[in-house]
Parts: structure tokens; sequence; C-alpha cells
């Protein structure tokens, strides 16, 4: 074999190596550029119950840490203000009308409830799973009960929690207020579930945070190794509440603080294994809430601070949230005060962070929030719609917020009232939503009633998958 030959060869053989060594587009990115995702979401928990958020008596010191360590959001939105919606609003990216998880007549899903979030729908589990996360959905799911809709039917490889709210599958008598001022588990009928397995009922609601917090440490410390995605749904501060024995009575807010205070310590837990397995840097956490304070349960409700109303609503106090981000060495410590953002932009920051792909042929209403968690003067949406069930209440565009329908929440006279004019406020001067300046601007009120328009053309409604029962 001449020199030339054997060169010639050399260089093939060279040639093949490097090919075989260069990755090709279907591997798997590297475990470091695959970041944990951690989203804790607490139960009606309002914008002023943290301490860091202004709260006077209830003790966060874990939260409040966590805040300093990292980046405080202060016009952060959940996309709905009561559960189901919200919940489907944060697992999808998208507007629960788009999913048929909103509805005007029955505003969550409840024990007899037919059908839940559709298969068709893919959730963050889903699109992280593709991407060889491990996946764990630990608390409240409340996006259908039956077999065939609990999380482990979409993307989750296991879950421990409860199906539906806390205060569903009532059984003891009395006036519908009456049980939630002295609870006891047995008024309740609510199951446990470990996957689709049913392992306790009723639930034993004073344990119920602690047994959670155990199940989310020891996942995070089973996949160490690996990626993984848990999704931390608290059962409480909703109606009726609990505190388990170490925490009963030690808040100076009674038992609405023992229980805030309880979830804080479970919040602590979970950023100490992490730190422990030595995965902060390589961790995103997010905590926030589903939807803002149930006010008319009085000293057993939250507050939301210096925002108007509450839970149920489409001021600001039923869906601004308390939210904050946890990553050490990638997100700065800082306070977001002009960035608007909102549950709908989870999915998408986990897609960018993650190196999976947006779900395909369907409309994503979240948009990415890595800029901001990058820079906290970044602003990546401008625009945040707000719906009570199927229906366009409120509009926000840049600082300012049009009400084309407003509507208490839970009372007798709490009925629609629609607004020939707008009402119109300016959040960053006015967050409690007193002083309607409709009349001195009504070029911002057309503008964004021309905004409202463009958006509401995108939407194509779909059956509401919330009012049918199982016997009918």
């Amino acid at each position: 074999m001449t020199y030339a030959h054997r060169a010639y060869l050399a260089a093939l053989v060279a040639l093949l190596v490097a090919l075989l060594l260069v990755p090709t587009s279907s591997a798997q990115p590297s475990r470091t550029d695959r970041p944990n995702i951690v989203v804790i979401f607490a139960d009606d928990m309002g914008y002023g119950d943290i301490g860091v958020y202004g709260n006077p008596t209830i003790q966060t010191p874990h939260l409040d840490r966590m805040a300093a360590e990292g980046m405080k959001f202060t016009q952060f939105y959940s996309a709905a203000s009561v559960c189901t919606p919200s919940r489907a609003a944060l697992l999808t990216g998208r507007l629960p009308v788009r999913s048929g998880m909103a509805s005007d007549k029955r505003r969550v899903l409840f024990p007899d409830s037919k059908y839940g979030l559709p298969h068709e729908e893919v959730t963050m589990a889903e699109v992280l799973k593709e991407q060889g996360y491990a996946t764990a959905a630990v608390g409240k799911w409340h996006l259908g009960h039956l077999p065939e809709y609990l999380p482990t039917q979409h993307g989750f490889d296991q879950y421990f929690g409860i199906p539906y709210s806390n205060d569903m599958d009532r059984v003891v008598e009395g006036a519908w207020q009456g049980p939630f001022w002295d609870p006891k588990p047995e008024y309740w009928n609510v199951p446990l579930l470990r996957d689709t397995e049913e392992v306790e009922r009723p639930v034993d609601q004073y344990t119920i945070t602690q047994r959670y917090t155990v199940e989310a440490v020891d996942f995070v410390r089973e996949h160490r190794n690996e990626p993984f995605f848990l999704y931390f749904a608290h059962s409480m501060p909703h109606v009726p509440l609990f505190a388990s024995e170490a925490f009963a009575e030690t808040s100076r807010r009674g038992l609405y603080g023992d229980v805030i205070e309880e979830i804080d310590w479970s919040v602590g837990q979970v950023l100490d294994a992490i730190r422990e397995e030595e995965l902060a840097e390589n961790t995103l956490v997010f905590f926030t809430s589903d939807n803002g304070p149930w006010l008319i349960f009085g000293t057993h409700g939250g507050s939301a601070g210096p925002l108007r109303d509450g839970k149920g609503t489409t001021w600001e106090g039923g869906m601004r949230e308390p939210a904050i981000a946890w990553w050490p060495g990638h997100v700065p410590a800082s306070t977001v005060s002009a960035a608007v953002s909102s549950t709908l932009d989870l999915l998408p920051t986990a897609v960018e962070i993650s190196g999976a792909t947006h779900p395909m042929n369907r409309m994503i209403d979240g948009v990415s929030l890595l800029p901001v968690l990058q820079d906290p003067r970044a602003e990546v949406r401008e625009e945040m719609p707000f719906y009570r069930g199927e229906t366009l209440y409120a509009y926000r565009r840049g600082p300012w917020k049009a009400h084309f329908i407003t509507q208490r929440a839970y009372l007798p006279d709490s009925n629609p009232i629609v607004h020939d004019v707008p009402e119109l406020y300016h959040l960053e001067h006015d967050p409690s939503e007193r002083h309607n300046i409709a009349a001195e601007h009504p070029d911002i009120v057309e503008a964004i009633r021309q905004a409202a328009e463009r958006h509401r053309a995108t939407i194509q409604l779909v059956p509401s998958l919330l009012n049918a029962r199982i016997e009918e």
C-alpha cells in the first residue's frame, strides 16, 4: 500500500470517527442543559399573605429568603380567578376558554363532573417528559377526578394528592359555612390518591401538608441524577383550614396564619433538599397561587393586600398573585416591578430552558419569561386578558386596565354590571382600582377596546366540559 493510500485511509477513518462523535438532531441534551423545574402552587393565597409581600403578622421566613435570593414579581397574574381553569392554564399555557376548562355556569369541576382536561391538550409534564424528564404531581389536581383524567394520563409518572378541592364531597349537615369554622376531616369525604388508587378516605387534612412535603422531597432526592419536573400544588389555604400539631395555634394570624406558615415550612423543606443534593444551580423553582383570597370566609380567608376584591373576580385581588422565581447562579436577586407576567408563561419558559419544542397546531397564550429571569428590566408581555368563565370581563394593555363587565363573587347581589363605557384604571398609579378615569382618557379606552377585539378574534370557543354531570 502506497503512502498516498495509507494517508487516504487514515483521513477516511478520522472523518468517520468525527461523524460518529457529532450529536444528531434527535440526541438528548446533556443533563446540565436540562435544568430541573419545580412549580409550587398554593390554593387561594392572596397577594398580601406573605411577609415579603407586606403581611404584618404571618411569618414566612423561607419564602422571604427565596425572594431575597431570587426574583420577586409584583405584577404576576393567574389566568383565572377560580381553581379548575387556573390550573388548566398553568399546565397548558393556554387560556381555559380554548380547552373547554371554563364555564359561565359551573365554574370548576365537581365530584359529579363527567369530564376533565382533554387529552388533546398538551401539558408541561408531557412536553418535559419527551425531553427525558422524570415527572411528578403532588397535591390538588382539580382537572378531572375520573381515572382517565388524572395526572398519570397527562404526562406525570406519579401522583399523590386529592383529585379536587378539599371542601368537596361534604357529608355534614348544617348551614353552608357552618362546618368551616370548626372543621373536622370527616366532614368532607375527600379521597387521597396514589396514582389512580384511593389510599385514604376521608383524607386526614391535619397531616396533608406534611405528607405532601415528604412526597415532594422524596421525589427530588430519588431523581437527583436525572432532570425532573415537580408540580407541587398545595390543597390550602383553601377552606377548610387544617394545620398539623407542629403548627397549630402558633401564628399571630390565627388558624389561617398557621396554615400559611406550614406551607412556608414546606417550601423550605423542598429548597433545603435541592441545596443538600447540590442541585440549586440546576433547578428553577417557581412559587405562586392559583387565584386570590376567598374573602367571604373572613378570618379563614386571606388578604389581597392593597388590591381590590378577591377570588372569583377579575379585579386585581382575584388574579394578581404573589410570585417568586429562584434559580441560584441564573436568576439575579431582584424585584420585577415593570414586567407583566402570568401562569400562562410557565409552559413556554419550561420549553425554552429545557430545549423542548412548543406543542404544535394550537394557540399558545403564554410567552417565555426567560428574558425577565435573566434581566428584571426586560418586558415580554404587554397585554393580559381577564376572563370570568367563558366571558372576557377586562383587558390590560401596558399600565392601563379596562373593565367591560364587573361583578362581585359569592354574594347574593353579585350580578354582572355591563359598562357601556368601560371603567379604566392606571394600575401603576392606582393598583387598588379605586379611581375610574375613563372620562379623562377616551383614547386609551378605545385603544384597549380595539386590542380586546383583536384578542377575541383569536378565540374559537369550544363547548365547556365543566357543565356535564356523570348521571346525565
